[in-house]
């Protein structure tokens, strides 16, 4: 579906403002003043990220009961277990939390569900298991908030329960020894917006200031926590939660000391990510290539060889973890582009893209693992809330669903709208997970259409692209690209700058990359400036694009590429269009007041 660009409309005054008190670039003002930071104070947080900015780890509900148990744990020598989950971030809260309690001294080990046979969360059978093997503490990690009956389950087996999460809690919440979550109906905390990683990395700085009896840790709990903050980063990253305030702190430092710090399994799973060239991680490596192997994993059944991963020093075993989950990945890969053509398919002969508003797509054994990431795919591909639900061939377990938003829609609001079609739900506003008897599918279908049909207006239907300002290929220079850099890490809540360049030719002709030549390489041209551009998985604009006389203006992220030691100025692109269609002012509005501009694209 075309994109409409929506250029931001910008207040000279301020950004002069800003340029003059902070003393940055226009550039980085005009950015700045498009994310609402326009004091000089919130500037220099913002530029310049502090450890100490991060709140105390006291501060956060149920941190000073959840150390208490623990320590009083590790002090009777009981058994406990992390109970983890499936995905990134419940792969990289449980590693953090199982070395901490090791450091300590405790008798500790985990538990991570077969996202295949346990599903998602808590369940009465692994707590089963785990009484029966020892276990007297039960530590959740990303999950839990949502398991009332299960908790209650374990405290009649004799076993204590402490729920660390971060999901949307629920009317009731679970009778646990302690709840850690940051947000707790009731119970204020600055930041709502950590991840599991992020509550696990604040539990396990809490245990070891306890541990200690001071704020100032010896050497080795204060390295720890450097390698804490690492695999807190990975899970920030990966869950794509908001990277602002202690998100943005936790990933800009946990990547800054990730190597120095990391074990030899993360160092090997970066060497086969062919990241090992590369001076320093950024969070697109997260999120882009090492976050999707750490979770392909999860989708296969095999998150405990992640966490396992994250945890080993073993040289040998690390790298003979790290070349199988690289060859998981490339099998989640394989699976994942099989369904997204199925459900394409579906989609085209049974659906109208156009005017629906949203995609619930079935179909008898689709692989539980890659759901999610097929329906975030089509989501974004179609800008339509999508729910992707396997039924099970032999009509024996609850169809399964996982659900991708879209247009702004409250995702977890939706599900509720819909529960008594449901066997159950869970999730946040962007991301969940359903279970439902297959014969109500139908009925789920239309109840869930007409709920977006009635909070989602016609026109976000529509795909827009957010540009923050217009400007030529010659102000794209290292220096100025190095300034953008000062925005990182860039996520969810703070994106890597849109910008666009208008009336730009082509050099040469497009080239495809890749082995299928789904990607295109170009080399962009306008009034003497030439600058590299890529535009992934979009080879087929190779045929659209004119060499000899097109003229164009196309929209894209500016990035640093590095190459065997070299950077240089790469823009990666988002989308085109012919230059004929042009919209007023097209000189570039970095730095002036501009009014928003909306124009459909090609």
């Amino acid at each position: 579906m075309a994109m409409k660009w929506k250029i931001r409309p910008h207040d000279a005054e301020l950004i002069q403002s800003i340029e003059r008190e902070s003393k940055v670039t226009a550039v980085v003002a005009q950015l700045l003043a498009l994310r609402g930071i326009t004091h000089s104070d919130q500037v220099h947080s913002f530029l310049n990220l502090k450890m100490t900015n991060l709140a105390d780890p006291f501060e956060l509900p149920g941190m000073e009961e959840a150390c208490q148990t623990i320590l009083s744990a590790i002090g009777e020598n009981e058994k406990i277990t992390i109970y983890g989950d499936y995905d990134c971030d419940g792969m990289t809260s449980t590693a953090i939390l199982c070395d901490c309690i090791k450091l300590l001294g405790g008798d500790v080990n985990y538990f991570v569900p077969n996202r295949l046979d346990d599903g998602y969360g808590v369940n009465k059978d692994a707590l089963d298991r785990l009484h029966k093997k020892g276990t007297k503490l039960v530590v959740t990690v990303d999950c839990g908030i949502s398991s009332v009956q299960e908790v209650a389950h374990a405290n009649q087996l004799g076993m204590k329960m402490i729920v660390t999460d971060h999901h949307q809690p629920g009317e009731t919440l679970p009778a646990a020894a302690a709840i850690v979550h940051p947000a707790l109906p009731g119970k204020p905390y600055r930041f709502a917006g950590l991840c599991g990683a992020g509550v696990a990395f604040k539990l396990a700085w809490g245990l070891c200031q306890r541990q200690s009896g001071s704020e100032k840790l010896p050497p080795p709990m204060r390295d720890f926590l450097f390698k804490a903050i690492g695999l807190a980063a990975i899970g920030t990253v990966a869950d794509v939660v908001p990277l602002l305030d202690e998100n943005r702190i936790i990933v800009h430092y946990g990547l800054t000391v990730m190597r120095q710090f990391c074990s030899v399994g993360f160092s090997e799973l970066v060497r086969v990510a062919s990241l090992t060239d590369k001076q320093k991680l950024g969070a697109e490596d997260i999120a882009f290539t090492l976050g999707p192997r750490l979770n392909a994993a999860g989708r296969l059944g095999q998150a405990q060889l992640g966490v396992e991963l994250l945890m080993c020093n073993d040289e040998s075993r690390a790298t003979q973890l790290a070349e199988y989950i690289n060859e998981l990945n490339k099998s989640r890969d394989s699976l994942e582009n099989s369904m997204r053509r199925a459900a394409k398919k579906m989609i085209k002969e049974n659906h109208d893209p156009e005017n629906e508003p949203a995609f619930v797509l079935a179909q008898a054994d689709w692989h539980q693992g890659v759901l999610g990431i097929v329906a975030g795919r089509l989501a974004e591909l179609y800008n339509r809330p999508t729910i992707m639900i396997s039924i099970d061939k032999m009509g024996e377990k609850p169809a399964v669903g996982s659900c991708r938003s879209a247009c702004g829609l409250n995702l977890y609001q939706a599900l509720a709208s819909c529960s008594d079609s449901l066997i159950k739900f869970g999730g946040h506003v962007a991301a969940a997970g359903l279970k439902i008897d297959a014969a109500k599918i139908d009925q789920f279908r239309e109840e869930f259409c007409d709920h977006v049909s009635s909070v989602v207006p016609s026109d976000k239907f529509q795909p827009q692209l957010k540009i923050d300002a217009e400007a030529p290929l010659s102000q794209l220079t290292l220096d100025t690209l190095f300034q953008m850099e000062q925005l990182a890490p860039f996520g969810m809540r703070n994106p890597r700058p849109v910008l666009c360049a208008s009336g730009v030719s082509l050099a040469e002709p497009a080239k495809t990359m890749g082995a299928d030549g789904k990607h295109l390489s170009l080399n962009l041209t306008q009034h003497g400036a030439k600058v590299r551009a890529v535009a992934f998985g979009k080879g087929e604009w190779a045929q659209e694009l004119d060499h000899k006389n097109g003229v164009y203006d196309f929209a894209f992220k500016p990035s640093i590429n590095e190459f065997r030691g070299r950077r240089s100025v790469q823009l990666k692109l988002i989308d085109f269009r012919p230059a004929k269609s042009t919209v007023p002012a097209m000189k570039s509005n970095l730095g002036r007041s501009s009014d928003s501009v909306e124009v459909g694209t090609q």
